[in-house]
């Protein structure tokens, strides 16, 4: 392959194109091509600053370009790479409801619900690194002051990923919130958030910049991940990520999506993911909520009260909620048994799950896992060989 040329075509069409021209994520099936090929996308770039738009993803071995390049590339190289379009992709939430609920020594219902604060004399989840790959967070909120790492922001490199949304700081506060007797407290409040902003003010993001978030994750080891977000279309390059997250011990916890139908969306529809679903605080299956056999566990969705930009709080309700509840039960498992691979994680919070209960007509089956809860969780630390070869459900508490 002439890399040279494959760069001077890339060149060619970011001189012309758009600002908001649509993209294409370009995958090398050979490594030694794609080290060829990011070695003169380096030698070129200081001499052409047009390529500093291309982003890479090492991990998937794939380049970001505009689309009219890409139509090239895959005529002349197309036995060499994969081409597909680069997707947007939604949050998961409804709109928020402001909260004049006083937050002195405040435990949402939530948090309550899946029993964290019973949980908190054995694990606060200390010392684990979650990324959450969302619109960011309010870096001054008092609760979340020291919950927040620096992170990443995707959208724009070296700016502090600060939150133009809400509904990234919502999440970040659900998950480790640590207001103490002032404040807000989360599921697990001595862990610690790594922001990754990859969505903008609306909630929306391009797949590429996922594909680059859990490649930042896995980069910097992350102990987990967040993903209150989906779309209906598979992605090749977004399920490799996520494979190569899975094999590298990171699991992803993603939300199932807010159609209230059987099915969902994807990342959650993979297999290598943790599939949450949404309840009411009657422990019903959320009205909103998708649901179906292949959902692994549901957490608390619906007027969920968190965390907003400057220093206020907003009720939220969607599976993105119901994702940070199980993301931070997780994380006080994860700070008592560091070497969980992502499968067993997955079949401990399954089989700890508590019963749900069933609306008219329901199927327990047809629903998938029961409800987080992390005490049953915790206690089921000591079986986690057994349970992970499937010799028996965990105990009960």
């Amino acid at each position: 392959m002439d890399y040279y040329e494959f760069w001077q075509a890339v060149i060619k069409e970011i001189a012309t194109a758009p600002a908001n021209e649509e993209r294409r994520i370009v995958t090398f099936h050979d490594p030694r091509q794609y080290a060829g090929a990011l070695s003169q996308w380096k030698s070129l770039k200081p001499s052409r600053p047009g390529l500093r738009k291309v982003k890479i993803s090492p991990l998937i071995r794939a380049f970001v370009v505009p689309a009219a390049s890409a139509v090239n590339l895959m005529h002349k190289y197309a036995g060499a790479l994969t081409i597909e379009e680069d997707l947007r992709i939604q949050i998961h939430s409804s709109a928020a409801s402001p909260t004049t609920r006083k937050t002195s020594h405040y435990l949402p219902w939530g948090v309550k619900a899946i029993r964290a604060p019973q949980a908190w004399s054995r694990s606060t989840g200390v010392h684990i690194k979650i990324g959450v790959i969302d619109t960011g967070a309010d870096f001054l909120h008092p609760d979340l002051k020291a919950s927040l790492a620096s992170g990443v922001n995707l959208l724009h490199r070296g700016i502090l990923p600060l939150d133009d949304n809400g509904h990234g700081t919502h999440i970040a506060g659900t998950l480790a919130a640590a207001g103490g007797t002032r404040g807000m407290m989360g599921v697990a409040p001595r862990s610690l958030i790594y922001p990754v902003k990859a969505f903008d003010h609306t909630g929306s993001a391009y797949v590429s910049d996922i594909v680059l978030g859990i490649d930042w994750c896995v980069q910097n080891r992350i102990d987990l991940i967040n993903m209150s977000f989906g779309m209906k279309t598979r992605s090749k390059a977004l399920h490799d990520v996520v494979v190569k997250a899975y094999r590298a011990g990171i699991p992803i916890i993603a939300s199932s999506g807010n159609d209230g139908k059987r099915g969902g969306d994807y990342p959650a529809r993979y297999s290598e993911t943790i599939a949450v679903g949404a309840i009411d605080n009657k422990r019903r299956v959320a009205s909103f909520s998708n649901r179906g056999s292949y959902i692994d566990v549901y957490g608390p969705g619906e007027n969920v009260p968190s965390c907003w930009p400057k220093e206020g709080y907003r009720e939220m309700s969607g599976t993105s909620m119901a994702t940070s509840h199980v993301t931070g039960a997780a994380a006080l498992l994860l700070a008592l048994c560091p070497g969980l691979t992502p499968r067993q994680l997955k079949l401990l919070l399954r089989r700890t799950s508590s019963p749900l209960r069933l609306r008219k007509g329901q199927r327990r089956a047809a629903l998938g896992g029961g409800a987080v809860d992390a005490m049953r969780l915790l206690r089921a630390r000591t079986r986690v060989r057994r349970i992970a070869a499937g010799e028996g459900p965990a105990s009960t508490g």
